[in-house]
């Protein structure tokens, strides 16, 4: 080859082989700035992670278990199945307890925190040491063939999820009890007046409450479930 050919071809950004060959400042940016570039980019990729990992642990805070008002353990108690059966205190004993609260007029929430319910039975599986239990704050209205069919479309099952009413005293003395607060301000707009029936209660096997979980946030089924764990291996 000619030295003049040569020369051409590398001044126009040529090798020796006629391959183009792209400097730093053909891209327009020099060395400098292409590897301040890499850096912005890196730090972004990192702060990105570090939101993700804040969002998720946030979320799982969100979904995790609260503790009681004060201490709260399930009082004695008599009331009527969704079946016709009479349920008692005596018949949960020594079972880890999933409750919640319900109304079937309820459009909305308490769906929501049915669905949770469904989600938690399906997780549980066959388990024996668990029993879910739906108490109405309307038991006026939540007969048990109300309550049934409610249930049904849950796909409750009979044994391991309980739908209860009964008199209404001594409904709402085990809920205010045992569970939740209520508050006169309340009672235009839940029966009962209580408050935080979006709540799912946790009850150990000696029939301490351990607290409860947001009933409406996704997710916060798998958090029971992790609770129940921990019950099982750790001493009451």
């Amino acid at each position: 080859m000619e030295p003049n050919s040569l020369n051409l071809k590398q001044q126009h950004g040529g090798d020796s082989k006629g391959h183009s060959v792209e400097s730093p400042e053909s891209t327009g940016l020099s060395r400098r700035e292409l590897l301040g570039t890499l850096m912005l980019s890196l730090a972004i990729a990192s702060v990105t992670a570090v939101v993700a990992l804040f969002l998720s642990q946030r979320e799982k805070a969100a979904n995790g278990l609260s503790k009681p008002d004060r201490p709260r353990r399930l009082v004695e108690f008599t009331l009527t199945d969704r079946t016709g059966r009479t349920v008692t205190q005596a018949d949960l004993a020594g079972k880890i307890l999933v409750v919640n609260f319900v109304f079937t007029s309820c459009s909305l929430s308490c769906r929501a925190v049915n669905d949770r319910m469904a989600e938690i039975q399906g997780l549980l599986g066959d388990a024996e040491d668990v029993r879910l239990v739906s108490l109405t704050v309307d038991p006026r209205t939540d007969t048990p063939s109300i309550l049934s069919k409610f249930a049904d479309g849950f796909h409750a099952d009979t044994n391991r999820w309980l739908f209860l009413t009964g008199n209404k005293t001594e409904l709402y003395s085990l809920i205010e009890t045992s569970f939740i607060a209520k508050s006169p301000e309340l009672e235009p707009f839940i029966p009962g007046g209580f408050a935080s029936t979006d709540r799912i209660m946790l009850v150990d096997r000696n029939g301490v409450v351990r607290g409860s979980f947001n009933g409406l946030k996704r997710g916060v089924a798998d958090a029971v479930v992790s609770e129940i764990t921990k019950l099982r291996t750790t001493s009451n």
